[in-house]
């Protein structure tokens, strides 16, 4: 099959890659490719959050989640396997393991943390986009065409793969998906134990996680809706809560050394779904590390029901 894939952030490489390994011609065409990436200021650690539908993201996640532990093998690709801790309400202790941890291994354990808190524990793929792109990248055969795409049916192929995430919005087009804003800060590893990674939603206005990578922390964070179309704007009020909520978990985090801002492609359900010659593959919200390559598996099962 000739097909052309629009996007090159997570979801578009990932894509492109899955389908080259099956047999098909790819092309790519995108109007960002690398640091202009959505996924190159993603905190980029395993876990499915704000993304639907459960059934589904579940089996996706989980086949990402064993992609990602096979390709940590390689130390170029910038994957390091982290112990996962979600922090919980005391009261859902005894409940059964959360919706995403359907399909792999989670057990209940005291969170690593000053605080006399409950988590869920698991193991987490952590991703450094800025080593892992590149990688991916390289791996993928067909080059990028830098250039915007306004209409997919114009593009050429058997298929058209539309992995432009927030740009479906007008491309699709698709209202369902809007922008949600996200803050992290980058700060110096401090004392924190790099081996773990620790997520606090027990307050949906005030989400909290910490992620390691190999020589900085990533501190978030925020969920906000955002005008469609606005540039994502830092708030050093989020900054400043951010750092107050490490300080009372008792995490000994550094100094910080950036903020940064962006913007999530989010709908209430991924759209994968085929649509004559075109399939979306778009809507991952905070979660496209987490789903890329389940979803990429899935649109090329699509490809092949001809």
């Amino acid at each position: 099959m000739e097909i052309t894939v629009v996007g090159a952030g997570i979801i578009g490489l990932t894509t492109a890659l899955t389908l080259e390994q099956e047999g098909h011609s790819v092309r790519i065409v995108a109007a960002a490719t690398g640091a202009q990436t959505t996924s190159a200021i993603a905190g980029a650690i395993w876990f499915p959050y704000r993304v639907g539908p459960p059934a589904k993201v579940a089996l996706w996640a989980a086949l990402t989640r064993a992609w990602l532990q096979r390709l940590s093998g390689d130390p170029e690709a910038g994957i390091d396997l982290l112990t996962g801790y979600e922090i919980t309400q005391e009261s859902e202790y005894d409940h059964p393991p959360p919706w995403w941890a359907a399909n792999i291994e989670v057990s209940r354990a005291a969170a690593p943390v000053s605080m006399d808190l409950v988590a869920w524990k698991f193991s987490a793929p952590r991703v450094e986009p800025a080593r892992f792109l590149p990688w991916l990248a390289a791996r993928v055969r067909a080059p990028v065409e830098r250039r915007a795409v306004f209409d997919l049916a114009a593009e050429p192929g058997d298929f058209v793969i539309n992995c432009t995430g927030l740009g479906s919005r007008e491309l699709a087009p698709d209202d369902l998906i809007y922008p949600l804003l996200g803050q992290i800060v980058i700060t110096d590893p401090g004392t924190v134990d790099r081996s773990i990674t620790v997520t606090d939603h027990r307050n949906p206005e005030a989400i909290f996680y910490m992620i390691p990578r190999r020589d900085e922390l990533v501190l978030g964070g925020s969920t906000l809706p955002w005008p469609p179309g606005a540039l994502p704007e830092i708030d050093r009020d989020v900054t400043r809560r951010i750092l107050d909520q490490a300080r009372s978990l008792g995490l000994a985090v550094g100094n910080v050394r950036t903020e940064r801002v962006g913007l999530r492609p989010y709908r209430l359900e991924v759209r994968l779904e085929r649509e004559g010659r075109i399939i979306h593959n778009y809507g991952h919200g905070g979660a496209g590390f987490t789903l890329a390559r389940g979803c990429a598996e899935e649109v090329a099962r699509l490809v092949t029901r001809m």
